[in-house]
């Protein structure tokens, strides 16, 4: 198991171009369906979770897909499989980069790179969103146009420049609210037990 583990780590490490978006896809397809270690909702809420803390987001999705698959241990080879490839790779490019920016055909690989990266972060979210969207629809009509409502207010106020943190705190409160007072889980009345 933990060579296997740290194989299918050291894969998404080496193919790691593109960005967080390009990164998120390969670990959504490594863990959810290649590996098959997490679900579609596993995988969408360790990744809201990893929005909630502080620095890169990535390296704390890693962490708790390593935690849940394979403990403390899957924890430090999760992130020893990512990294390492992806550090030296980083390194030799950088080095590479500055000898031949100005080439045309590299200004030319540039500008088909980012249509790429837009075309995995549309995939990406959606695979994310179609979790929550049946969720909230096996839930009921105003559980799923609450979930909409909501990820169009986080939208628009990412759109305008709101400060992340306060948009996911918004999005916790409102969430909260809803599940709370709104909409009670079935077999709850808010009531105390007589």
């Amino acid at each position: 198991m933990p060579l296997k583990f740290l194989r299918a780590w050291l894969l998404v490490g080496c193919q790691s171009f593109g960005g967080g978006v390009a990164t998120l896809a390969l670990l959504h397809r490594m863990a959810v369906e290649q590996e098959e270690w997490l679900s579609e909702e596993e995988f969408t809420r360790d990744w809201a979770l990893s929005q909630a803390a502080p620095g890169i987001n990535l390296l704390a999705l890693t962490i708790l897909i390593g935690h849940r698959v394979a403990g403390a241990n899957g924890i430090l080879l999760s992130l020893v499989g990512l990294l390492l490839p992806t550090t030296a790779i980083t390194v030799v490019l950088t080095a590479s980069y500055a000898h031949i920016r100005h080439s045309p055909v590299v200004e030319a690989a540039l500008k088909g790179i980012l249509p790429a990266t837009v075309g995995l972060g549309l995939l990406t979210s959606w695979q994310m969103i179609r979790p929550l969207l049946k969720e909230s629809h096996a839930e009921g009509r105003g559980s799923g146009a609450f979930s909409l409502l909501l990820l169009a207010g986080c939208a628009l106020l990412s759109f305008l420049r709101f400060p992340v943190v306060y948009i996911l705190l918004f999005a916790a409160v409102l969430g909260a609210f809803y599940r709370w007072k709104v909409q009670p889980r079935k077999g709850t009345t808010g009531e105390s037990p007589s």
